[in-house]
């Protein structure tokens, strides 16, 4: 259904930080920087806009990315907490949302709500 997602950020260089490194565990890359933002995807394909913002930057948001399996779920949640991210929930099953869930949840530099989920 989408085809990119932008978020206004108040530091760049943290959020490309956290998003690089949390995000490549899940397959995805810098595919774009400069001086005011970068693009994250697959190769040669940002999907994921950051876009530097000195103003309020709001109540946050909340993105999900689906991920090959068990391993590269724990692997964001590990990679993005060493990046400056939040937990905001750890790696495992959530059967409250189906039987076959399995996610885990960060804040990231801005207050937003990032997942990573395999069903």
């Amino acid at each position: 259904m989408y085809d990119h997602i932008g978020l206004k950020v108040g530091n760049l260089d943290a959020s490309v930080r956290f998003y690089t490194a949390a995000l490549a565990p899940l397959g995805y890359v810098l595919c774009s920087r400069d001086d005011s933002g970068a693009g994250i995807g697959p190769k040669g394909e940002p999907a994921l806009w950051l876009y530097g913002h000195k103003g309020p930057i709001g109540a946050g948001a909340h993105i999900a990315f689906r991920a090959p399996d068990h391993a590269a779920i724990r692997k964001f949640h590990a990679d993005g907490v060493k990046a400056g991210g939040r937990d905001h929930g750890g790696a495992g099953p959530r059967a409250d949302y189906s039987p076959t869930y399995f996610a885990a949840f960060l804040i990231d530099p801005d207050g937003n709500n990032v997942e990573a989920v395999c069903t």
